[in-house]
């Protein structure tokens, strides 16, 4: 066992040093700032379009003396109650003779989301269901407004406020437990994918030969995995310090995250410590698969089944961060490739740790189970050195006696 973990740190070493000092390392920490950026600008773009999407124009068709009463009662409540308080009114000069609100509605001239007619007495909304749920009442209050021309004195009320209640503290700790597994889900889907063209060179130059024959397989897989999995952390906290100096020069700061059950010293070490589990047992089965591709293509056309699989365990774990206790969130908490992430989601909301412990220790040994596989797999299918070969050596021997 010595002399495998020995050589398991001979061959770290040296992948380890191969990845950090080459170029393509420097563009890979740059790589993440890329969709940054799009996500930046794309959340920009979108937040403009659901404003202006928000921002519904209520039309009014009424006569001039009502429609300026409806606009002098929206200014004057308006005042009174906020800015943003009633959605923004235009009076409707009919024109050609059309004076019927299903029909400004429908020959799309104007983008009006609803239309107020009638008289102040009897009012008429016209609009789709959503926009008469949503808007109905504003508009019954401006119209009596309006019609009884009385001044409203709001009462001042008084607040107090309480730092956190027990069904907001639940859902603050959720929404930690959900941010923290999102973060965790994005670094191993960023990071593990690469493990799977890792023993391709070493293949297509032969140096693979000349590994099996000097060391262990296993020396091989340990070594690789653990190399990659200290460059990840490299590459992470390169991506945390170049984040913590952005936000405190352009931004407000780092934000101010709900404390989690255990606590932030606690929470911050079961992250990395699940994050290096996770890592360890995706990595160690795409260093499986990725070993018996002979070619960049053959990683390619598997990295799309690897995606995918990352994705359901994903969405396994983001659906039972809510059901705290119920049967699918033990499941994930269970099921290895979703354990860590659901684990660190438990640990924001309950601060119970022998959990944890149980838990670690099992996603541990299937991470030994798993790379244990990829070793075997790679022995009988690439090495040709496993019992099926020799079986098949002495079929052979025995049909050319014979």
């Amino acid at each position: 066992m010595r002399e495998i973990l020995r050589a398991a740190f001979v061959i770290g070493r040296r992948d380890f040093t191969a990845i950090i000092f080459s170029k393509a390392f420097f563009f890979f920490l740059l790589g993440p700032l890329f969709p940054l950026v799009v996500a930046l600008v794309a959340g920009s773009v979108g937040q403009e379009i659901q404003d202006d999407r928000d921002a519904p124009v209520i039309g009014i068709l009424m006569d001039v003396q009502s429609s300026e009463k409806i606009i002098t009662a929206r200014e004057q409540l308006s005042k009174e109650m906020g800015e943003n308080s009633f959605a923004e009114m235009k009076i409707i000069e009919p024109s050609d003779g059309i004076a019927d609100p299903k029909s400004l509605l429908s020959n799309g001239e104007e983008s009006y989301a609803a239309i107020l007619s009638g008289t102040l007495d009897k009012p008429i909304f016209t609009g789709t269901e959503g926009s008469l749920l949503r808007l109905k009442g504003d508009m019954a209050l401006l119209a009596g407004y309006a019609n009884n021309q009385q001044v409203i004195i709001l009462p001042q009320v008084q607040t107090e406020v309480v730092t956190s209640s027990a069904n907001r503290l639940k859902d603050l700790r959720q929404a930690t437990g959900q941010a923290g597994m999102v973060v965790l889900f994005m670094l191993t889907t960023l990071l593990a994918g690469m493990v799977l063209s890792n023993l391709v060179e070493e293949k297509s130059n032969k140096i693979i030969e000349i590994l099996a024959a000097s060391i262990p397989m296993d020396s091989v897989f340990i070594g690789k995995i653990f190399a990659m999995l200290v460059m990840a952390f490299v590459g992470i906290l390169v991506w945390s310090t170049m984040a913590y100096i952005g936000l405190s020069i352009w931004g407000a700061g780092v934000p101010q995250l709900p404390t989690p059950a255990v606590g932030w010293p606690m929470f911050l070490i079961l992250g990395v410590i699940y994050f290096s589990m996770s890592y360890l047992m995706l990595g160690s089965l795409f260093l499986g698969i990725g070993a018996m591709a002979a070619t960049v293509r053959e990683v390619q056309t598997l990295s799309m089944p690897a995606t995918m699989l990352q994705m359901v365990v994903f969405f396994l774990a983001i659906f039972s961060a809510g059901k705290l206790g119920e049967p699918i969130e033990i499941f994930s908490s269970i099921f290895p490739f979703s354990s860590p992430l659901s684990m660190l989601s438990r640990a924001a909301q309950v601060d119970t740790l022998w959990h944890h412990g149980v838990a670690i220790i099992g996603q541990a040994f299937f991470a030994i189970l798993v790379l244990r596989i990829g070793v075997i797999m790679f022995r009988r299918n690439v090495m040709k050195s496993g019992s099926g070969n020799k079986k098949k050596r002495g079929l052979m021997a025995l049909f050319s006696k014979s």
